[in-house]
């Protein structure tokens, strides 16, 4: 649905794959170590949420990462990212609709199907067949009936005993230990907010200004949609 592709590198030979690992490295050894601590050092900053983590990697990444000049280009990766241009970003209903999730199920005699322990009613020329359940893990009530690779119609509860899917990840996690040290990213989310102050100052604005909006795993997460 988004024009991405899955593609596996052959085993024993890595070159496919180094760039990717080379970065995945970088972000173990100075995002992460700061997050998990190792046998010599502490975590100097645990993330209480999933959001918190979130942010900042993306803050660790535009103040740190980006904003660092590669050996080998002599640029900053900011640099060339901006010199392609700005990106061609899907629609954000696609977005969501490409990371839906997707279960196929064999529909009974009855038109009815099952998934994970609710029941559904289907249109009744889908009997016998064979249809995609597609969803959203944290609203099972809604689930939209795929066959022969088009769109068919909503599947009606019957039963519903589960509203998430048991896969779709927890609302809460457990309270972060006490730290100690100094904390560098959060020395680095100070930096970064600074450097966007900066960059929103209206004085710092002309009448030539614009101004854009950009909008940004499971066993049966949707990948050939994808």
């Amino acid at each position: 649905m988004l024009g991405t592709k899955l593609t596996h590198s052959a085993p024993g030979r890595p070159m496919g794959r180094g760039k990717a690992e080379r970065v995945i490295e970088t972000i173990q050894q100075q995002f992460m170590a700061e997050i998990t601590g190792d046998e010599n050092r502490p975590a100097r900053h645990q993330a209480s949420s999933p959001e918190e983590l979130n942010e900042l990697l993306d803050r660790w990444v535009r103040a740190v990462y980006h904003a660092r000049v590669h050996s080998e280009t002599g640029e900053t990766p900011q640099a060339r990212h901006d010199a392609a241009g700005p990106a061609d970003l899907p629609e954000p209903v696609l977005l969501r609709e490409a990371f839906r999730w997707s279960a196929v199920r064999q529909v009974r005699k009855t038109s009815t199907v099952s998934l994970e322990g609710n029941e559904y009613s289907l249109d009744p020329f889908l009997a016998g067949r064979k249809a995609e359940l597609v969803f959203d893990p944290f609203n099972m009530t809604e689930i939209d009936v795929w066959w022969g690779g088009r769109k068919v119609g909503r599947a009606v509860p019957l039963v519903i005993g589960r509203h998430a899917h048991p896969k779709a990840p927890p609302d809460e996690d457990p309270a972060p230990a006490a730290l100690t040290g100094i904390d560098y990213l959060q020395l680095v989310t100070g930096a970064d907010q600074s450097a966007l102050g900066e960059q929103l100052r209206l004085s710092a604005l002309d009448d030539s200004s614009t101004c854009s909006d950009d909008t940004g795993d499971r066993d049966e997460r949707r990948e050939d949609r994808r």
